[in-house]
């Protein structure tokens, strides 16, 4: 496969049209359908820290608390320090009936299987040199690539813990893989970042506790209103998507 094909092979998964076989059916949420049936929504919350009680599962326990207050689900997973396979471009998951990854990590298994039937994704990550955690980009570049059709349309948000910077760098490659799969980006009242180094420590972030509190009421309040009318349709596309490679 080369680089054109690829792209190309990514865009449509993108779009939802690429995406058949058995995992379509074991996973039957399609792109924009909620899978809640007029029922409460489910927020999945990744934590990216190899600490799974670290400052980052903090955020997402604040987050997780004022979602519950707002009678929405929320589950947190997280990927400690379990191996996480990178996606090698094999193109394999477009080549085996719709399986998914050809690389079944647990944690990779255990995403997929909550993402169907979860309505929104919130993933938070520790600041590592300006970028977030490699263990959570290999993770979701494999779960974008692979099972795109999990992730289409449904609202999305990221965060980041930092000790002192970087961390609206990695905010932004967090909500570009967002904006690729059509997912609405969740706002709060500022930056979605909060500050600390030692255990604990970003609880005494005050304005970054209540940024995260402010994401969670956010995302209720979209969740809410695309279920108001029971299942949410997603956006009618007139136009496929269009590949434009500058190199000639």
């Amino acid at each position: 496969m080369d680089r054109r094909d690829f792209i190309k092979k990514a865009a449509l998964a993108a779009a939802g049209t690429a995406v058949a076989g058995p995992m379509s059916a074991m996973f039957s949420t399609a792109a924009g359908e909620s899978p809640a049936g007029g029922k409460v929504p489910r927020v999945l919350l990744i934590n990216g820290s190899p600490r799974p009680d670290g400052n980052t599962f903090c955020c997402l326990k604040e987050i997780e608390m004022q979602l519950q207050k707002e009678g929405v689900e929320a589950e947190i997973v997280q990927i400690g320090t379990a191996d996480v396979h990178m996606c090698i471009n094999c193109g394999g998951c477009r080549q085996n009936g719709g399986q998914g990854c050809v690389f079944d990590d647990d944690v990779y298994g255990e995403v997929v299987k909550k993402m169907a039937i979860a309505d929104a994704l919130v993933v938070g990550t520790p600041v590592y040199y300006g970028q977030p955690n490699g263990g959570i980009l290999a993770l979701m570049q494999r779960l974008f690539f692979s099972a795109g059709h999990l992730v289409q349309n449904k609202p999305a948000a990221a965060l980041a813990v930092c000790r002192r910077g970087g961390a609206t760098a990695t905010l932004q490659t967090m909500n570009m893989m967002f904006e690729m799969m059509n997912m609405p980006v969740v706002t709060s009242q500022y930056w979605n970042i909060a500050y600390g180094a030692g255990k604990g420590e970003v609880k005494r972030d005050t304005e970054g506790m209540q940024t995260m509190r402010t994401l969670a009421t956010n995302m209720a309040w979209m969740l809410k209103k695309i279920h108001r009318d029971g299942e949410p349709t997603a956006p009618q596309r007139s136009e496929r998507p269009l590949f434009m490679n500058f190199i000639r």
